[in-house]
């Protein structure tokens, strides 16, 4: 299930219900015009979809999945560190746009 969402979406947010971090990379890619996708993690998910998202992006045991975790383009971005960096230093707007989430 986890996969097909990643590979049908341009850009998917998965993250904890409720959590803060996920409002502020959901509230930013929308600021830039792309609507992702959100699934939000229940607690007791949590590890098992941690596990499929691992799997999906190829996480290994230096590099754990992390709530919130961004797919671009059916692959791992990275979290709300990796989005604000390359925000910043303005190389994700080509990022999505290469991904299909952006027209303009």
């Amino acid at each position: 299930m986890v996969h097909d969402m990643v590979s049908e979406n341009a850009v998917i947010v998965f993250g904890r219900r409720g959590c803060c971090m996920s409002h502020v990379v959901k509230r930013l890619l929308l600021g830039l015009g792309v609507n992702p996708a959100v699934y939000e993690v229940e607690e007791k998910d949590e590890e098992g979809v941690a596990r499929e998202l691992e799997a999906i992006g190829g996480g290994g045991d230096n590099n754990k999945v992390q709530f919130p975790a961004v797919f671009i383009g059916g692959k791992l971005f990275g979290g709300l560190d990796r989005i604000m960096a390359t925000h910043i230093s303005g190389e994700l707007v080509p990022i999505l746009k290469q991904a299909g989430a952006l027209w303009l």
